[in-house]
């Protein structure tokens, strides 16, 4: 079969698109046909070798972590899922294998695709999905009636946060660029607004918040005007850095190392099936063509969340 691999850390360069053996699924594991993969900017960092010790991976490694496709076969001990079924999932960040014909998936890491969309299109789901749902429910813990300020809204994880904190109840304030403003308010978000200028203070955009959950990279002082946001009693989450607490008003801080969960991503498809979550694919892509869209994320060139499909 045909997979991207690299055999050393590096730029884009080392990404080659080459033959290797199809995988055999071992117990508890499920082998799937891949029908597509997508970029997530971890596997910038992964490739280039610079999560190397916080996550070692053996070489060579097959990149792409999110997974959509059919199931092709399981090994010993799996239940719940037969051959042909549609499937996602996240895939372990050491392992990967999404950018191949067929990849090997943990049987608990995978939950049924939506069926009311491209089956391709759900490779923009998991990791995503995932990162914003457990930023939601487990670190803001957002409950209906409390207000929440999203900063990066339109980006591929903000937008599901946004959507999610709307269906939970939650009161939103939307940031980003105004070339989102329209998407956003279609997601249900409240108030919608251009970039923070922090020097102008919370109330500017109607806070302080009880939540602020941040995708923004900004520098390590801005991150700490992010907490005057927070109201007292409050939690600011971030997936770009941490911003400072503020024990003194009650203010927590908490960041997200996303992880692999089944039911989780089961729960997150079920949304996108009957309507409630919506993705945003800005390019699909064939995923013989990775190394170039590596190229063009670390210059700033992709449109958005691209999805990379497997002929």
């Amino acid at each position: 079969m045909k997979a991207i691999r690299f055999h050393e850390f590096g730029g884009s360069e080392v990404l080659r698109h080459e033959d290797v053996d199809r995988p055999v699924p071992g117990p508890g594991q499920v082998l799937v046909r891949v029908a597509a993969t997508s970029f997530n900017p971890v596997d910038d960092h992964i490739r280039a070798g610079a999560l190397a010790q916080m996550l070692p991976v053996t070489l060579p490694y097959v990149p792409g972590i999110d997974l959509a496709g059919t199931v092709a076969a399981s090994g010993a001990g799996v239940t719940g899922f037969r051959a042909g079924d549609r499937v996602v999932a996240m895939l372990p960040l050491d392992s990967a294998g999404g950018a191949a014909e067929y990849a090997l998936a943990p049987a608990e890491s995978l939950a049924p695709a939506p069926r009311t969309i491209p089956l391709a299109d759900a490779a923009a789901l998991p990791l995503t999905g995932l990162a914003a749902w457990q930023t939601v429910f487990e670190l803001a813990e957002l409950k209906p009636g409390q207000s929440v300020l999203v900063n990066g809204a339109g980006g591929a994880v903000g937008s599901l946060v946004v959507q999610l904190a709307v269906d939970a109840g939650a009161h939103v304030t939307a940031v980003d660029a105004p070339r989102h403003a329209d998407r956003l308010r279609g997601y249900g978000a409240h108030r919608v607004v251009g970039p923070l200028d922090l020097a102008e203070g919370p109330a500017a955009v109607g806070g302080p918040f009880q939540a602020v959950v941040n995708h923004v990279r900004v520098s390590p002082e801005k991150l700490a005007q992010l907490t005057d946001y927070v109201a007292d009693g409050g939690v600011a989450a971030s997936t770009a850095g941490p911003i400072p607490e503020a024990p003194a008003r009650g203010v927590r801080s908490a960041g997200l190392w996303v992880r692999s969960d089944g039911a989780q991503l089961g729960e997150l498809a079920a949304k996108v099936e009957a309507g409630t979550l919506r993705l945003h694919v800005a390019a699909r892509r064939p995923v013989a063509e990775l190394a170039a869209v590596h190229e063009d994320a670390a210059a700033g060139r992709l449109p958005g969340k691209t999805v990379l499909t497997v002929a």
